[in-house]
């Protein structure tokens, strides 16, 4: 395996904190969503990871396109990401990745969604600990 790229990222405070790239392309600050006792209107860790691994996603139904010979410039994708309690103090992810082909069949589109899915590094990285579904629409 060949390094590419490291991305560098310092957080403080958890998720009543911030955020900042090493480059200052990310700089934010951080609050529990609404629905978790917090403040809307800041991005939280759910948000940044389906925020990443959508567009991780896209780059990998891309490469399946090119092989297959189909045109997913176009497709876009809509990444769920749950917050679960499991229990008393005990939290996972879930996440639903909602993909929308347009100008292909519904069968087509969920094999092409399938595929990249098995080669997205994000996809690769939850796989065996983050219940997901891909759902092609």
């Amino acid at each position: 395996m060949e390094l590419l790229y490291t991305a560098v990222v310092t957080a403080k405070g958890g998720r009543e904190g911030t955020v900042k790239s090493a480059d200052g392309v990310i700089d934010l600050q951080l609050k529990r969503p609404a629905e978790m006792g917090g403040e809307a209107g800041y991005a939280n860790p759910e948000l940044l990871f389906a925020a990443a691994w959508g567009s991780c996603y896209l780059g990998a139904l891309g490469s399946v396109g090119k092989r297959d010979n189909v045109d997913v410039s176009e497709a876009t994708v809509d990444v769920h990401i749950g917050f679960n309690q499991e229990g008393a103090s005990s939290y996972a992810l879930s996440a639903e990745l909602h993909v929308h082909i347009p100008g292909i069949d519904l069968e087509k589109a969920q094999k092409l969604a399938d595929a990249a899915h098995k080669g997205c590094p994000y996809s690769k990285a939850t796989r065996g600990n983050v219940e997901t579904k891909i759902i092609a629409e």
